[in-house]
């Protein structure tokens, strides 16, 4: 699960918007958001710079490492 989508409204980003600002297509965020494509990291860095954030707040849930530890 990432947070792409809760950060790109956000910003009132269009996926559109958000795929023109990173140089990929809108499917591509499309996917990403919807948890079917897995980002390069160099994607992800993008999408983070873009989107005002760090990886670990966009693609990271703390709470999956709390429940796995348990």
């Amino acid at each position: 699960m990432n947070r792409v989508r809760e950060y790109r409204k956000a910003k009132k980003l269009s996926q559109m918007e958000l795929a023109e600002a990173i140089g990929v297509a809108r499917q591509t965020i499309n996917l990403i958001e919807n948890n079917k494509y897995n980002p390069s990291l160099d994607l992800c860095l993008r999408l983070a710079h873009r989107l005002g954030t760090d990886l670990n707040s966009l693609f990271w849930d703390g709470d999956e490492v709390k429940n796995e530890e348990s």
